[in-house]
């Protein structure tokens, strides 16, 4: 009985391995990975907004039947609710529904919410509603002022704001028209200087809530770009100012408003000038506006502080680079008045200056052979600086304090990969979000030294464990002319160097953009090695790996140091007897479309098959403000651009490559595509062409489904000779 017993306990031991072997074993299904069905392995992390006070952090909590603001306790983790969706929909009128329509005071006390084209104001602490407009204009981007008694925005793209205590509209400009904007921006300075992320929103208050600043746009001298929509019997077309290379920039004028006297001040810059206006920041008593200048040419800035009373102008700061500059975005501005920090990558690598406002450098912070990507927070009463950034390894990125006087550097993040923190006010915490190749997602909590606190969320299940993924590595080969590219690849699971397998290079390309970052792999990838094809990310020298250095090398040169260091990675592939040689594909959408057509054509001697999506194919097509930073105008640089073009390498084309693109792209028009497939079948080369109607820039909404779908049959079919449902072709 007792030698029963341990067989039995034998057996049962063996049986229990076994099947913890077979557990972690599981392989990622297409489901699961393109469908959104089936067993999960990784979710999202907790939602975390900002910072409430010093010791609070705010969490956004939605679910099908639940959607909150808590406040969470930094020390305890215990947290209360400080803004309830669903409660306060209860006390609106029936017809007006919170999703994406509203906008909440920096304190977290109101919102203002847009619905059926008019303004409504919800107080949230004591639950007073009123509603604010009353016409069939939409009030577009509106926006409270720091104290909370106003609500700036424009109307039919002119500026209003709203006086709260009095419960009335004003109207500040009234010259709007088709082609004149107030505090609404011209499309190249939304796409290219202020950012998507603004929604078109060129105002600004000031800190003391006295000032409105704005910009003011003529695209009269703009050409106009037609942009056809198939919909309908006769169909419509849809015209956009769009300035192409070498065309006229929209004309720009800098306005300060008084909310006392509803009188314009315009800033003293000739607004007939060929040059750019952007990037206004306050000094913290609200006497000092300043704003940044740039010219045409894109190599010198300048910094003016301007008196929002009389418009006079004072240059503090001038930059000149024999490359390009832009606009700096993250000016940290002293409470104290004592100047300001700018993030400058003037020496050849991005580093942080402090400035008075005479202009004086004060001293310079940060210097060496990396780069600071970002001001995270300034603690003036410790004088100390956290930036992140990225010493000694490009590809990770970390959070580090420093003494304003630029002593006593500390790196507080630990563990290799990427961080993303957010710093509370007074820097006593900090929570951050970390991954790596070998780590999805976590958001941790520390004190503001870098000591652990707590987990805040992981982005893992406990099913993550049981799939054996294919593995990550990064490293780095040489450029063959000094640089050392960073590259990133996955190998399939049961990966055999006796075998051959497809490689597929995911690019973007542009320059200063890293596709090469100790990060956690999207599923996508994953599943494309485990089925057996090598995913592999080049960075090329002008990537921003190398500094401003490297990608100064760019200028005037799109295309060619891509495609070079691209085509090294390929050469160097090659040598290994596991790569087939005969599937070598790209693939890329927007600037990674230019590099993936480019690759096909320029570069056909190389790469086999391509999958171009919304791609720029000649640099004459795309907007003046991007092109001309980095290739001058047309005429300035006529052989960059020809030498720069897809359309000049169609005779080189071979292998096979897809192309898509959506009719109503107003980013990259798809002119950029009916140009290159004309040059295609005027030479008879077989080619794939896929149009989303009615989709822009990117494949959005029902028609998603499709490409993904289409995306991944191209790639199973050639380079895996099976379809998405794992049968084999003949």
């Amino acid at each position: 009985m007792k030698l029963f017993r341990m067989l039995l306990i034998s057996f049962s031991m063996i049986l229990f391995i076994t099947n913890l072997a077979e557990a972690q074993h599981k392989k990622l299904t297409y489901e699961q990975v393109f469908l959104n069905k089936g067993e999960k392995i990784i979710g999202t992390t907790p939602s975390l907004i900002g910072w409430y006070d010093s010791e609070n952090y705010l969490q956004s909590i939605v679910d099908d039947s639940l959607h909150q603001i808590v406040k969470v306790n930094a020390s305890s983790g215990e947290s209360e609710v400080l803004i309830d969706f669903n409660f306060i929909e209860e006390n609106l009128p029936e017809d007006i529904k919170l999703k994406n329509n509203y906008k909440i005071s920096d304190d977290y006390s109101a919102m203002v919410i847009t619905t059926e084209n008019n303004l409504h104001y919800y107080r949230i602490d004591n639950n007073e509603y009123r509603q604010l407009t009353f016409d069939e204009d939409e009030e577009v981007n509106p926006n409270f002022s720091p104290d909370n008694n106003y609500i700036a925005y424009t109307k039919e793209r002119n500026l209003f704001y709203y006086d709260l205590a009095e419960g009335k509209e004003y109207q500040l400009t009234t010259d709007a028209s088709d082609v004149i904007y107030n505090g609404y921006a011209s499309w190249v300075y939304y796409e290219e200087i202020l950012g998507r992320a603004g929604r078109y929103k060129a105002f600004w208050w000031s800190p003391n809530s006295k000032y409105i600043v704005f910009l003011r746009f003529d695209d009269s001298p703009v050409p106009k770009f037609p942009l056809y929509n198939s919909r309908g019997k006769h169909g419509s077309l849809e015209w956009e100012h769009y300035p192409k290379a070498g065309d006229p920039l929209p004309v720009v004028k800098l306005g300060i408003v008084s909310t006392g006297s509803k009188e314009i001040s315009w800033i003293d810059v000739d607004s007939n000038d060929d040059h750019m206006v952007a990037w206004s920041f306050w000094s913290t008593n609200s006497e000092q506006l300043l704003f940044q200048w740039l010219n045409r040419d894109h190599n010198n800035l300048k910094i003016y502080s301007a008196d929002p009373i009389t418009g006079v102008i004072k240059e503090i700061y001038d930059e000149k680079q024999n490359s390009w500059i832009e606009f700096f975005k993250d000016i940290y501005c002293f409470e104290d008045n004592s100047g300001f920090i700018i993030r400058s990558d003037i020496s050849g690598w991005s580093h942080l200056y402090y400035y008075d406002y005479d202009g004086n450098l004060i001293n310079t912070i940060t210097e060496g052979d990396f780069a600071v990507k970002s001001i995270s927070y300034v603690d003036e009463t410790n004088r100390e600086i956290y930036f992140t950034g990225s010493i000694n390894e490009s590809t990770a990125n970390y959070l580090y304090k420093i003494k304003i006087a630029g002593t006593e550097l500390v790196r507080l993040t630990k563990d290799e990969g990427s961080h993303s923190p957010n710093i509370s006010p007074n820097a006593k915490y900090f929570y951050d979000s970390f991954n790596s190749i070998s780590q999805p997602a976590v958001i941790n909590l520390y004190n503001s030294d870098g000591s652990f606190l707590r987990e805040i969320g992981n982005s893992k299940f406990n099913t993550f464990e049981e799939y054996a993924l294919p593995k990550t590595e990064l490293f780095r080969i040489p450029s063959g002319d000094g640089f050392d590219l960073p590259i990133r690849w996955i190998l399939p699971n049961d990966f055999d160097e006796s075998r051959k397998y497809p490689v597929l290079f995911k690019v973007y390309g542009g320059p200063g953009s890293q596709s090469v970052r100790n990060s956690f792999p999207r599923l996508p990838d994953l599943y494309y090695a485990q089925e057996g094809i090598i995913i592999i990310s080049v960075d090329h020298r002008g990537s921003g790996h190398f500094g401003k250095n490297g990608m100064s090398l760019m200028h005037r040169n799109l295309g060619k140091w891509e495609m070079h260091d691209y085509i090294t990675a390929v050469n160097w592939l090659k040598e290994k007897s596991f790569v087939d040689s005969t599937k070598i594909g790209i693939t890329g959408g927007s600037y990674g479309g230019y590099v993936t057509c480019l690759a096909l054509t320029k570069g056909s001697n190389y790469f086999t098959h391509g999958l171009a999506d919304f791609s720029v194919t000649d640099w004459h097509l795309y907007d003046n403000v991007y092109t001309e930073r980095y290739m001058d105008t047309p005429e300035e640089n006529p052989e960059g651009y020809e030498a720069g073009s897809v359309l000049n390498y169609v005779d080189n084309y071979k292998g096979l490559l897809r192309i898509t693109h959506g009719t109503l792209d107003d980013n990259v028009h798809m002119q950029n595509t009916i140009q290159l497939v004309d040059k295609l079948t005027d030479a008879n080369k077989n080619f794939e062409l896929m149009i989303y109607p009615g989709q822009r820039h990117g494949i959005r909404g029902a028609k998603r489904a499709h490409a993904i779908r289409e995306t991944n049959q191209f790639w199973f079919k050639h380079f895996l000779n099976k379809d998405i449902k794992g049968t084999e072709k003949k």
